[in-house]
């Protein structure tokens, strides 16, 4: 009896650290992209805002957003000492552990990444090189190893890490950046290095590696300050590169739909559109455009349909039509901000001032708001974690302060 008791406990957890749909397993949600498969949510907000269901401090400083499974959340902050990796409970916001991961401070003091969580392992990327692998039930320490110290990592710029782990069956896949290979993966349960990208030794940047799959080849797609490639999945091999000048940091995430590779960044840079080809496994890539229409800072942009929704540091927030580079339409909205999407709308974040958060149709037909309201407790810090929706609640990190809301329509 003892043992089957034994067993369903251990079932139990598993389960319960399993990502299940309403998850938000990683960076960017279940498949990268910034979007949450959700249904059933508020299509108007009250003029207060959605009800606030809690509110938690002591996540300490720092940037990072959230990953949501299984009723559990995970984020990082820095503590007083070190940086840290925690697991709350998504009923109330109540820590259950916190794990070590490795120093604090550095340009805009705080962590970065948003964690990684799978089949009971949560991974997490320190802004001073650490990669820690932890029990996701216990936060119990099953490896660690260094950008730097153990992969000879090169940055292209002085901000810390920034880059969230894609965890990818049973790999965990990142970019360390420099002569060694930019790109690597690692074993998700020893940490052991599976390959690395030995043909592609851009230094990182501050962008996420994003899979997709083009013209039947796996592949990782990622963005450094000096171009955008693809890397064979299975082997690291280089399959194509872009050349793409960015500037001082790159930092948003890439997209790809239908043939075609999407990037953006700041500093004056702007867009540029790719059309990969890979016909019998030989890539060849083709310019669609390049324009400064999307000057897309770190808030990220979405692809819904044939279209992407961002902020542009040239002023508004926009709808592009992804194969042209054509705007849709523009409007000012809540300022520069980062962006998420659920159940046909934007959920718009500004960076600055009261840190407005409002609900906007993703249509490019017209920008429409149907919410607005201001979080309260801000930090003196921008708003830079990005907002998060899973399992009926709207996530806001904003510094040492974390905020649930509830969106499910009644």
């Amino acid at each position: 009896m003892r043992q089957f008791m034994l067993f369903s406990l251990v079932l139990a957890t598993a389960t319960l650290l399993s990502a299940a749909d309403g998850d938000w397993p990683q960076w960017r949600g279940p498949d990268r992209d910034g979007i949450s498969k959700e249904t059933g949510l508020l299509k108007q907000w009250p003029a207060a805002g959605p009800a606030l269901a809690w509110k938690m401090t002591g996540v300490g400083v720092g940037y990072s957003s959230v990953s949501v499974v299984g009723g559990h959340i995970f984020t990082m902050g820095d503590g007083n000492e070190t940086s840290m990796l925690h697991c709350l409970d998504a009923k109330d916001g109540k820590i259950l552990w916190s794990s070590k991961v490795g120093g604090i401070g550095g340009n805009y003091p705080g962590t970065r990444c948003t964690p990684a969580v799978s089949d009971g392992l949560v991974i997490g990327l320190g802004q001073h090189g650490d990669i820690v692998c932890l029990k996701a039930d216990s936060g119990q320490e099953v490896w660690r190893k260094h950008m730097e110290k153990d992969f000879g990592g090169k940055m292209m710029s002085g901000w810390g890490y920034s880059e969230s782990p894609l965890i990818d069956g049973d790999r965990v896949i990142l970019t360390p950046g420099g002569p060694k290979g930019a790109v690597l993966a690692l074993n998700k349960k020893t940490g052991a290095l599976v390959w690395r990208s030995t043909d592609y030794t851009d230094a990182a940047a501050y962008s996420s590696v994003v899979p997709a799959k083009i013209d039947g080849i796996e592949q990782y797609l990622q963005l450094t300050g000096d171009s955008v490639a693809g890397i064979g999945a299975q082997d690291g091999k280089l399959l194509w590169r872009a050349v793409r000048k960015g500037a001082t940091a790159v930092i948003p995430t890439p997209v790809y739909h239908d043939g075609f590779v999407y990037v953006t960044s700041g500093y004056g840079i702007g867009c540029n559109a790719f059309k990969v080809t890979g016909a019998g496994g030989a890539f060849k890539t083709e310019e669609a455009y390049a324009n400064k229409d999307m000057i897309n800072h770190h808030g990220g942009v979405i692809r819904i349909g044939e279209y992407i929704y961002g902020h542009s540091d040239k002023g508004n927030w926009k709808c592009m039509e992804l194969k042209t580079g054509k705007v849709m339409w523009a409007n000012n909205g809540v300022g520069k901000g980062s962006v998420a999407y659920a159940d046909g709308f934007l959920y718009c974040r500004s960076e600055g001032g009261p840190g407005s958060v409002a609900l906007v149709a993703a249509s490019p037909e017209a920008y429409k708001e149907t919410g607005r309201f201001d979080p309260p407790d801000r930090s003196n810090k921008n708003s830079w974690a990005h907002p998060v929706i899973a399992g009926g609640k709207l996530y806001l990190r904003d510094q040492n302060v974390l905020l649930c809301y509830d969106i499910k329509a009644k």
